[in-house]
Formats: C-alpha cells, structure tokens, sequence
C-alpha cells in the first residue's frame, strides 16, 4: 500500500484495514463491545452477545418470554446494530 503524504491518519487505517481483510471482523465484533450501549442496561443485564457467524450476531437470552420480545424487536435492534456501528456487515441477530 502506497501512502500519499496528503492521507491522514485515519484514511491510512481504513485502508490497511481493508488490505488485510479484517476491516468487516473489527465492524461486526464492535457491535458486541457496545452490546450496553446498542440496547440498553435493562436488555443487556438479560443477554450476552457471544459470537458472530456468518454475518449473524448470536446472542444469548436468559429466559423464554425475553427471548420472543427480542426476537420480535429484531429489526429494530439490527438497525440500531447498523447505525451504532455505522456499518451493515452484521445481517441478522440469533436469540437463543
């Protein structure tokens, strides 16, 4: 990668980012580092987010009736995952 004396310092990250593939794993895991923040103290007092598969945030749920709240709220919840992050690389959320 060829730096121009004009890039600045984030542009310079970016693309190394990007070079080494790993700009969409640092976009999605930044989605379970403000899992708090994404969802609220209350929601996420109740689940764990615990790993990224293919595009999709596995969470995990402590009990049944939240679980189907969730599930029911998962658009919302993927489109503040989308906004927070101010990326789309997570494609869907799996409550279990």
């Amino acid at each position: 990668m060829k730096i121009n004396k004009t890039q600045n310092l984030g542009e310079v990250i970016q693309a190394t980012l990007e070079s080494l593939g790993i700009k969409q794993k640092i976009e999605q895991y930044s989605a379970m580092s403000r899992w708090e923040e994404i969802v609220g103290e209350k929601i996420s007092k109740i689940t764990t987010p615990e790993k990224i598969q293919k595009n999709t945030l596995i969470v995990k749920v402590d009990n049944a009736p939240w679980r189907a709240e969730l599930t029911f709220r998962k658009k919302e919840i993927l489109e503040k995952i989308q906004k927070t992050t101010d990326s789309d690389s997570i494609k869907n959320i799996l409550f279990r």
